[in-house]
């Protein structure tokens, strides 16, 4: 379930997030959509002001773009992105997008949601789909200095997210950077692909 603090963060606080600058790093988007087939379909995870997805778009990919965050969903709608208000728990259907881009999105949904949510994004993967994935690493929940809720993870912990759905893990990175909170957090990025026979 979609914690209200936490979208109560982003809706007041969607222009300076957007200020921000562009979905970081780029290198990471950039291979995420030479993943992909020409003209593939995308579901971009708590898509924010709509950055990357505009860079999706501009490559081709067809976008569908969802956040929990109405102030969020506004700023993309302005860029010309198709975005909409859902949430974690509206991700259904199977075998729908090419695939998955959740860049820093599901870090905010509670750690004993996490397995059902990343199975339900595996389910609407097409075979051999890939899904992106980026979280603060650490462990436990915790609520940051601007109250928004996160759920921390171990590279192993995500790991075993990701098989348990039928998703095999083909890149993976880590580093260090600072949020809208002003703190230095360390994170853990991984692409996975859906297995091509699930």
């Amino acid at each position: 379930m979609t914690d209200a603090r936490t979208i109560a963060v982003y809706n007041a606080r969607a222009e300076a997030y957007a200020a921000m600058g562009p979905d970081k790093p780029q290198r990471d988007l950039a291979q995420f959509i030479d993943g992909l087939p020409t003209q593939g379909s995308v579901l971009d995870v708590g898509c924010g002001p709509g950055t990357a997805a505009v860079q999706m778009v501009a490559a081709g990919l067809r976008v569908d773009a969802i956040d929990a965050s109405a102030a969020m969903v506004q700023l993309a709608q302005s860029k010309g992105v198709a975005a909409r208000i859902a949430t974690f728990d509206d991700i259904t259907g199977a075998d729908i997008y090419d695939g998955v881009w959740a860049s820093f999105s599901l870090l905010h949904a509670r750690a004993t949601d996490l397995p059902r949510y990343i199975a339900a994004i595996a389910r609407a993967l097409r075979p051999g789909g890939l899904f992106h994935i980026a979280m603060k690493t650490g462990e436990g929940e915790q609520r940051d200095s601007i109250d928004r809720l996160y759920t921390f993870v171990t590279k192993p912990q995500l790991n075993a997210l990701l098989t348990d759905a039928g998703l095999t893990p083909v890149f993976t990175r880590t580093g260090v950077d600072k949020g809208l909170a002003g703190t230095d957090d360390a994170y853990l990025v991984i692409q996975a692909r859906k297995d091509a026979d699930a």
